[in-house]
């Protein structure tokens, strides 16, 4: 059967240790994962990609770190019927920052829900903040997996990548580096942690590791202006996807100044 509409629409609104928000819509159903952005820069940049700020549906949240909720505070007040939504540790921990305490609806990590025909499946990950969730979100035989800020690999991880359509990875630093930045050690080591951030290596491993024939996309996410490059990042995949003969796979790299593409699947 032919598709005359994809089911399954994704943009990032910027992605960054300066900020990020990813746009999912299927249908007449906008979501946004995250707001990383001032409210201003936020409907700014949606606006760029051809989206009014009032047509979001719900808000997800990954967790509770500034440059995925800093924008939660005016969004609420500016649109307060647009649900906001997260697990029960990651609200109240974005509530202690932002002063948000109502508006929220809660899931269970591991509990799919739907929210206007998209399937929503959160999945936990490996992360210093309160209770850190991937995503992965299907509608009509399409799925796309969204997960960044993580230090490992888990099951959990694996699993939903494996059935991804699309992809947003984190790929956030090259190992050296890293190693040979001025960053305090102690941040290092909490970069390269188990609960810090995937490097390049760490990312292409996984996309070697499950190889899911569903595949159609990926998009590098939350890449380190100081310690990683573009260029590395899509290397690192490059190699890995020449290596087990997927180059059908196209690569996107996501920034941090600017919209990424439009992925249609």
């Amino acid at each position: 059967m032919i598709r005359e509409v994809p089911d399954l629409r994704v943009r990032a609104i910027g992605s960054g240790s300066g900020g990020n928000s990813i746009a999912v819509r299927s249908g007449g159903t906008l979501l946004l994962v995250d707001l990383g952005f001032s409210f201003r820069e936020q409907k700014t940049r949606l606006a760029e990609c051809g989206i009014d700020i009032s047509e979001v549906s719900a808000v997800l949240f990954t967790h509770d770190h500034s440059d995925h909720c800093k924008g939660v505070g005016t969004f609420h007040r500016r649109l307060p019927d647009i649900p906001l939504i997260a697990n029960g540790d990651t609200a109240d921990a974005i509530a202690m920052q932002t002063g948000v305490n109502d508006g929220w609806t809660l899931f269970e990590n591991g509990e799919p829900f739907e929210i206007e025909g998209i399937q929503v499946t959160p999945f936990s990950i490996s992360h210093d903040a309160a209770d850190p969730v991937g995503y992965l979100f299907e509608a009509d035989g399409s799925s796309l997996f969204v997960g960044t800020d993580m230090g490992i690999v888990t099951a959990n991880v694996r699993m939903a990548f494996s059935r991804a359509t699309c992809a947003v990875l984190e790929s956030n630093h090259d190992p050296i580096l890293l190693e040979q930045s001025h960053r305090p050690v102690s941040l290092k080591q909490r970069i390269r942690g188990r609960t810090g951030h995937l490097s390049n290596e760490d990312a292409a491993t996984l996309v070697k590791d499950t190889n899911p024939l569903s595949l159609k996309a990926i998009l590098l996410g939350h890449i380190s202006s100081e310690c990683n490059s573009p260029s590395l990042a899509r290397r690192a995949f490059t190699d890995v996807l020449e290596e087990i003969g997927r180059t059908d796979i196209e690569l996107s790299v996501l920034e941090q100044d600017r919209p990424g593409d439009l992925f249609e699947f």
